[in-house]
């Protein structure tokens, strides 16, 4: 099947940087204005999640429950049962961290309608420190059967994934990040929740990578195309559903790839690939990631190289895997 034409951004950065929480409360006003069943849920931490703005267009359908992750879901699968779209926003350290409990009976094995919002995820959170940056969250969410887990690229594809949550029969975790950045996307860009995305094309390695560190990615892929190291960038912002296909044809083409995510290696979006390609096409693969590290205090571009999320550690990584790859043959 071949990919709609994806219309990505050419000035990539140029202009004004955003996070993904940004986009997130661009969404869900727009999907608030199409389907009046959709509300929202927050945890005290409404000017965080980017929810101010739908608090002040739709009072009526905004609920705060103050610093209790535990209720916030259980809240939100009791308005879902009702017939709501429940959209409950917390960081994602709490919810789905302290949450997961509620989130596995009271949404998941239940198969309620609920949108669960995970905000400054990662170490990109910065000084907030260990105990606020989510390093476990993909682990935790996509074990759980009838959860679909997205984690968009840039605050535009954060915009529409919010509103094809909305329209998503069943539970979703969205994931979102603090750190500002270039979109890489456009308006014109398009988005479905499950179907991957090649931002480059190459050979040599496929580079797979989801949240922030997809421009990572891209920057890395430039570099490396100038000393002849042809890479693919694959956009995996949907953790769960996999796009096996997607992934299963960059393994066959380029024969080695490397996984990019703010996030442990272990349990995450790396652990997920690695598990689809043990099973069909096992290949050379590195993974970038928190090393069985937690976070710490820190700004957001000292924890970014500390953790090996910047270009240079993704170039690194690529050559690694390329040398893998070529001692196989």
């Amino acid at each position: 099947m071949s990919e709609p034409e994806l219309h990505l951004n050419d000035k990539i950065s140029q202009g004004q940087r955003a996070a993904t929480r940004d986009g997130f409360g661009r969404g869900l006003i727009e999907a608030a204005k199409i389907n009046e069943t959709v509300i929202a849920i927050c945890a005290d931490l409404t000017e965080s999640l980017r929810l101010k703005d739908f608090e002040q267009n739709f009072p009526e359908r905004f609920v705060r429950i103050g610093v209790s992750e535990q209720s916030l879901v259980a809240i939100g699968a009791g308005f879902a049962l009702g017939g709501k779209v429940p959209f409950v926003a917390s960081f994602a350290m709490f919810s789905p961290g302290r949450s997961w409990e509620q989130i596995r009976t009271n949404v998941c094995l239940n198969n309620t309608n609920v949108k669960i919002v995970g905000g400054h995820a990662g170490v990109s959170v910065g000084p907030d420190g260990a105990t606020h940056q989510a390093l476990e969250d993909i682990a935790i969410t996509r074990c759980l059967p009838n959860l679909t887990v997205v984690v968009p690229c840039d605050a535009e594809q954060a915009r529409k994934a919010t509103l094809a949550a909305a329209e998503w029969p069943g539970p979703v975790y969205l994931r979102l990040s603090r750190q500002e950045e270039f979109n890489v996307t456009t308006e014109q860009t398009p988005f479905a929740i499950g179907r991957a995305q090649t931002f480059r094309t190459g050979n040599d390695v496929a580079i797979v990578a989801c949240g922030p560190q997809v421009l990572e990615s891209l920057r890395a892929a430039e570099n490396l195309e100038r000393a002849g190291i042809s890479c693919q960038v694959i956009n995996l912002h949907t953790i769960k559903p996999l796009d096996e296909e997607i992934l299963l044809q960059a393994a066959k083409k380029c024969g080695a790839l490397v996984t990019v995510e703010d996030h442990q290696v272990c349990g995450g979006l790396g652990s997920a690939v690695a598990e689809l390609l043990a099973k069909h096409i096992p290949t050379p693969i590195e993974f970038i990631g928190a090393q069985d590290r937690f976070g710490q205090s820190g700004e957001v571009n000292e924890l970014l190289k500390e953790y090996g999320l910047t270009s240079d550690h993704i170039e690194n990584a690529v050559r690694r895997t390329l040398k893998r790859k070529t001692e196989k043959i």
